[in-house]
This record gives structure tokens, sequence and C-alpha cells, in this order.
């Protein structure tokens, strides 16, 4: 065992003496040592129920055999961090969550892990982590929140930032938008649409790291705690079988998420997502596999904010196992991948069924023929930018206006709520990208904005920042290369026509080449907005959107 190094030999008595001060038994220290990264925290309402989670985790691995050691992980809230600094330390702690657990996992010699985040950057953090790791990991996520209602409708969160745009424009009364705080986030859980967080969730169980259910049981279902069990019980069978994180997340599996991902119309983060955890197993992950397999492979559910139904819909559908299945009677998946089950999933999905086609349409009969994201390139973006084609209208597919040229987040918002943009705009936000905000920014506040002024099917957004998986329109971020870095992007000027072909893949400024040059020769960098602490630290390693946002050691 791995933990011997701790804990047996007479050269590790000192190491004994430490775990006695912990009240661990000789029994204890005899079996394998399977540690347990909690995300719990009292600030994130997806993460306020995973001690109930990490005790059934422990309970699990205990009835098992092994013994469960708790150490944490932190987590940010991206809806409460959302539109002011707090931004700016949302993405950066995908990296941070990734090397603590690293440190502690390794420092601490476990044999095994159970990884239980819930949110937006725990999950990516702790895939990757896994990666590096790779001792035998299973992960068990928090669960989705239940839809709130109002006025008899379900809602969620982009319902939320949607109803300030519309109180601010007029339409929505003061009353009314009280009724929507009140009602729209009615449990624990992650938001409960097809958000970052269950995106990610769900993509876990495609990648073969998580049981059926993680992505969409509820959180407040007692089914979450039994699944929580048999997770701490299967870490100790991975253990025995020496079944690792990188014989499960291999380059099929990544593709199988990937192709899953179209299927679902999960949030454009997980372009950023993807590559990262792609990135640590060694593969190279160009983001514009998102094309190719998109050509292939069907939209089958528009969950919110692409449609009316949400993660709970999806669980009574049959869950993400179902959508698999559908798209395997195409053979669009590669179904001899292993998982944490054991077995292959090709056998974890071959009696799935789909309960419901209105949720989960079928492979015959879906939204699209293509997939819910695409990679949009041109001279604006000839690094590739990302937006969610699932939840563009089709007025808005393809789509010519005059660019709004913002350096902030914060002065697109004050002229969107100011009325100062109309239909045709095409607001551009910079120097929001991975080095520039530092942070990488998501704007559902300026997205919601356009939405609750009623612009959401005349207004576009493009932005070397990132968009929360609440946006919905034509929302296009991860503009590369990212202004603060000389990108294109950075030498738009207001009134340029920026031109949209989201079928014909394409982000164009009818710019000439000869102007874009002289533009270019008298563009002087900008100073970085932040120069001290670790968003100073990561802005200096960070690479642009289009590799995920991975940290590099600059280069002399």
């Amino acid at each position: 065992m791995r933990s011997d190094t701790v804990t047996k030999g007479k050269q590790q008595a000192p190491h004994r003496s430490l775990m006695n001060a912990l009240g661990l038994t000789k029994e204890e220290m005899d079996r394998p040592l399977v540690g347990i990264v909690s995300s719990y925290n009292e600030i994130v309402p997806g993460h306020m129920n995973l001690d109930k989670i990490v005790d059934a985790v422990k309970q699990g691995v205990a009835m098992a055999g092994g013994t469960p050691i708790v150490f944490p992980a932190i987590a940010v809230c991206d809806g409460i961090a959302m539109g002011h600094i707090g931004m700016k330390y949302s993405l950066v702690t995908r990296d941070l969550i990734a090397d603590s657990t690293e440190a502690m996992a390794l420092a601490h010699q476990f044999d095994a892990l159970v990884m239980v985040p819930n949110c937006d950057k725990n999950v990516p953090g702790l895939l990757m982590a896994a990666a590096r790791i790779n001792v035998p990991t299973i992960f068990v996520s928090g669960g989705p929140m239940l839809a709130g209602r109002v006025q008899g409708k379900k809602t969620s969160l982009s319902s939320m930032f949607e109803a300030v745009g519309a109180n601010a424009a007029g339409t929505l009364s003061d009353e009314e938008l009280l009724e929507f705080e009140n009602k729209t986030c009615p449990t624990c859980g992650s938001c409960s649409g097809m958000y970052t967080a269950n995106s990610m969730n769900c993509l876990t169980e495609v990648l073969g790291m998580g049981l059926g259910g993680n992505g969409t049981i509820p959180a407040v279902y007692s089914e979450r705690i039994r699944l929580a069990k048999h997770a701490g019980m299967k870490v100790m069978e991975l253990w025995e079988k020496n079944i690792r994180p990188r014989d499960i997340m291999t380059e099929d599996a990544i593709l199988n998420a990937l192709t899953v991902d179209m299927a679902l119309g999960c949030s454009t983060n997980s372009m950023l997502h993807l590559p990262a955890i792609a990135h640590e197993i060694g593969m190279d992950f160009e983001i514009d596999f998102a094309n190719g397999i998109s050509e292939k492979t069907p939209n089958l559910c528009h969950l919110a904010p692409a449609g009316p139904t949400y993660m709970e819909d999806l669980n009574e559908a049959g869950g993400v196992y179902a959508v698999m299945n559908e798209l395997n009677k195409k053979n669009l998946l590669h179904t001899d991948c292993m998982t944490v089950t054991g077995k292959t999933v090709g056998e974890n999905i071959e009696n799935a069924v789909n309960l419901n086609p209105e949720v989960i349409r079928p492979i015959d009969n879906p939204y699209s023929e293509t997939g819910g994201l695409a990679v949009l390139k041109g001279n604006l973006a000839p690094d590739g930018s990302v937006v969610k084609r699932s939840a563009v209208v089709a007025e808005m597919l393809v789509h010519e206006g005059p660019a709004r040229v913002f350096d902030c987040e914060e002065d697109a918002i004050d002229a969107i709520k100011g009325g100062k943009i109309v239909a045709g705009d095409v607001v551009v936000i910079r120097y929001e990208g991975p080095k520039g905000g530092p942070g990488m920014r998501e704007m559902l506040n300026p997205t919601s904005a356009i939405a609750g002024m009623g612009l959401g099917s005349s207004v576009a957004l493009i932005t070397d920042g990132r968009f929360s998986g609440a946006s919905r329109g034509a929302s296009i971020g991860h503009v590369s290369p990212e202004a603060a870095v000389g990108g294109p992007i950075a030498l738009i000027e207001e009134g340029d026509i920026i031109k949209i072909d989201i079928p014909n893949l394409k982000l164009e400024a009818a710019v000439s080449e000869e102007e874009l040059a002289k533009r270019r020769e008298s563009f002087t960098a900008r100073e970085p907005k932040v120069t001290t602490g670790y968003l100073a630290r990561y802005a200096a390693m960070v690479t642009s959107g289009n590799r995920g946002a991975i940290l590099e050691i600059p280069k002399n």
C-alpha cells in the first residue's frame, strides 16, 4: 500500500505517533487510507449539503474495509461572485484546487481518494488533481438544485438575472422582482439548469469517474446519500483492482465527454475545462475538435437556459446514461472505455432507457443535427472563440452590426442598462481574458441585461472573457488571442462592422488586413490591472482561453 510509507516500519514510528494523536487505531492504520476531499462550506449553496455527502462516503469506505480521512478543498460561488472583483477569483480557483489537492494527497500518501465537489471550478479542478495523483479515485457530487417556481413556471438562476434586466427596462415591477428573488433558488445544490456545475458533473459520469446519477440526482433526494455510500464502497473495489484515473480518463474518454457535451448543450465553460483535464493526461486538445464532433453529433437536450427543462427533468427522463444510449444508436461513443463502475461505458449504458422524449429527444428527432457548441474563427479570433449554439435564437445565428467597444464589463453593463445599446449592435467586451482580467470573468450580468432589456434576439456580445452556463443568446466568448496579449480584439474600434456566421463557424471584423496592420503598429500593451498577490502570479503563467487557460511556466 502507498500508505505503508507513513504507517509501516520502525522509521515510521514518528508518523504513527502523529496518527495516534488523530485518534486512529492500529487497525485503522493497517487498512488502506482513503482521502475524502470535501468541498463543503457555508457560503456556496451547492456545497452546503456536502457534509452529509461526506458522512455517507465515510460510511461506505468503512463498510468496505477502508479508513476514511477527510481534508478540504475551497469553492467559490460564481453567482455570488458575479459582477464585481470576486469574479476574478472564480476560474483561478480551479488551479488552486488542483494544486492543493495534489499537495495534500501526496504529502500524506493516501491509497485512494473520493472527490466530493459540486460547483463550477471544483469539479474540473479535482478531475485535474485526480489525473495528476493517479491513485484509485471516484467522484460523487452534491447534486443539482430543484427548479424554482414563479407564477406557475419553473425558474432557475438565469431567470433571476434576466428579471433584474427586465426590472431595469420597466417591464417587471419591484414586487415581481422580489418574488423571483425569494423563489428562484429554493433548495441547496448546484443551480438547476445546464450551467457549468451541472455540465461538469454530468461530464464526470461520461468520463467514467462518477457513478450513474452523479450529475442529475437532485441534492435534496435521499437517493443522493445512497449514491455517496455506494461511491465510498466502490472506491475500495477500485483500489483492490488498481483501477486508476489515467486508466479511465483516456483520450477516447475525453472525446466521449465532448460528444455528450454537444448532445446535452453544456456550458461553454466545458471548452475551458475539458482541454485543461486533457492536458493533465498528456493529450493535446485543440478546441477545433468541437466542430468535427459537432458535425456528427445531434443536440438532444434543451435544458435551461436554452429551454424550459431542468436537471430534475433530465434525471426523471433517465439521466446521462439515457442520453449516451441515444448517441450510441449511431455509434458516436467509444464504448470500450473503462469506468469507476468496474465496467465499460457500453456495459453501463446498455440498459438505459429514455423515459421522456420531450426532455431527451430521440436520436432520429433531435433539436438540431449538429451539437450544442461551436468554435468560430476569423480575423477577429484567429485562435478561436466559443458559442453555445443551442442557446442562440434562429435570427441571431447570422448577424452583422456595428461594434460597441468596452474595455471592461462594468462599462458595458452601464451602457446596456442606460439604454445606449440598440438593436443590431455587437457589444465587444475586452481585456477580460485570463491575463487581461486577470481571471477571465463570466459575463452573466451583461448577457442577462441584454435579454432582460428585450434585446436578446437583436444584439450580440463578444468577449475575450467567458460566459456563465446561465448565459444565452449570441454570446461569443474565449476570443483568442485575448486583448492583453495584442489579439485582434484589442484593435477593434467603435463602429467597426462585426460579422457573425455561426453555421459557417466565422467571426470576422469587416476591417482590411492593411488597416489592422496599421492599428497594430500603434498598439501599446496595457499595464496589468493587478500587480500583487495570487492574481498577478496567475496572470504571469496563464495561457489564452483556446488552450483551456492552463498554467505554464513562462519561457525566458
